[in-house]
């Protein structure tokens, strides 16, 4: 029987991350190690200044106590995998939220399929688009997503996963009814508009404290190859490429030049 190995960077309670469970159960056995808080936003880190503990809650479901995402993948290969034998997939979301363009650098969803990656295993990183911050995804909830995710799957496990080493899918849902989606879109990551979104308060001692605000979902229109942002916005879910190589090819030959 296949093995998927899944995380999150919401938390071990996210509704999303238990919808995920759910649409993967019937298809591989599933191990499931996600951070003990929500740990949005915090990149590809791993926790060097404190040690962590696995605390199992469940039959192959554990917490990493204050771990990130890609501690939850590091450490599961290191402590609940043989070393002749290795999930077949990670799996990690499903997000609360886009990650397209270049959040992904951001995001502690996509860093989970990145360190899988690194570490030789085919992984997706999966997320729910919200229409605006204020949107309740947990109402809305996760049917497309949970559709589409064993799609992929089940194609994976019937063939090959389709990207060669050190590659990924990251794969965005878009905020509508399953019934109303045109199917899956082919994207690159688009080019995403940002702020500088931060809210300053004063604590009841009347020290100065800022909170970090959550912009829009706002991009720029790109020439080539339909972004992410694109086809989420047509109704499409959008599965993009991506590698971990960050050197600008491009650029080299100019570069050479310039020095």
């Amino acid at each position: 029987m296949k093995h998927i190995l899944v995380t999150n960077d919401d938390g071990f309670e996210s509704k999303g991350l238990h919808a995920l469970i759910e649409a993967l159960k019937p298809i591989a056995r599933v191990t499931v190690v996600a951070p003990t808080m929500e740990k949005s936003a915090c990149g590809h880190s791993l926790t060097l200044t404190r040690p962590l503990r696995f605390i199992e809650l469940d039959d192959d479901f554990f917490k990493l106590d204050d771990g990130t995402p890609t501690d939850c993948v590091f450490l599961s290969l290191n402590k609940l995998f043989e070393e002749d034998y290795k999930p077949d997939l990670v799996i990690s979301g499903i997000n609360k939220g886009a990650n397209m363009g270049e959040d992904i650098t951001y995001s502690g969803t996509a860093s989970a399929a990145m360190e899988a990656v690194l570490q030789g295993i085919p992984a997706i990183a999966i997320s729910q688009v919200c229409i605006d911050k204020c949107q309740n995804i947990d109402d809305m909830g996760y049917d497309l997503a949970q559709q589409s995710i064993a799609s992929l799957v089940k194609r994976i496990f019937e063939g090959e996963f389709p990207l060669p080493e050190r590659k990924f899918l990251n794969v965005n849902i878009p905020p509508i009814k399953a019934e109303e989606c045109l199917g899956f879109k082919v994207t690159r990551a688009g080019k995403r508009a940002y702020g500088n979104d931060a809210h300053v308060h004063w604590n009841p001692r009347g020290h100065e404290y800022y909170w970090i605000g959550l912009p829009r979902l706002d991009w720029h229109i790109t020439e080539g190859h339909i972004t992410d942002f694109e086809a989420v916005r047509q109704n499409y879910v959008s599965v993009t490429p991506v590698h971990l190589d960050m050197t600008s090819h491009d650029d080299i030959a100019v570069l050479e030049e310039w020095l």
